[in-house]
């Protein structure tokens, strides 16, 4: 994995395999402290499922991590904290968020992973860290920027360890 440095603790890193994600997710996850809202930016087939699946099962999880795409919530224990995998590729209107009760369901134990948070306008929770998960020059490459202290703080010690 090859990782560059942008500005205000954004950064890159470029993953060439799903190997590679997985060895991200089980960095993410060794710095990882709830609550934390990340959310997963980028085209279909980016990874964003894929690293949050990893995400999940290197917490601990020993089930089957179904995509959220049809059910738009899939919710997960592991790791002591509850996970919350929102997808809301299929959402027609934020408002269609508030019968999925995110924010009674987000407490201090929990990590919300959100695919496609543009659709979720302000009833979502505000990104702690958010990635953007792209493709540049034959390589996935994953975009990390920083929201908040927490976020600043995980995607900092996650560049370090790489």
């Amino acid at each position: 994995m090859s990782t560059g440095q942008g500005k205000t603790g954004a950064w890159t890193l470029s993953t060439p395999d799903e190997d590679k994600l997985r060895e991200l997710a089980s960095v993410f996850r060794e710095h990882l402290h709830a609550p934390l809202v990340v959310y997963l930016r980028g085209d279909l087939g980016a990874g964003k499922t894929t690293f949050a699946r990893a995400l999940i099962q290197s917490l601990g999880y020993t089930g089957r991590v179904k995509s959220p795409t049809y059910g738009l919530l899939e919710t997960y224990s592991a790791g002591g904290m509850n996970i919350l995998h929102l997808d809301l590729y299929r959402i027609d209107h934020p408002r269609d968020l508030e019968q999925l009760a995110i924010r009674d369901l987000f407490d201090e134990k929990s990590l919300l992973l959100v695919e496609w948070p543009e659709k979720g306008g302000n009833f979502l929770p505000p990104a702690d860290l958010e990635l953007q998960f792209g493709e540049t020059q034959g390589q996935r490459c994953i975009s990390f920027c920083p929201f908040s202290p927490a976020g600043a703080s995980l995607s900092q010690v996650v560049h370090g360890a790489l």
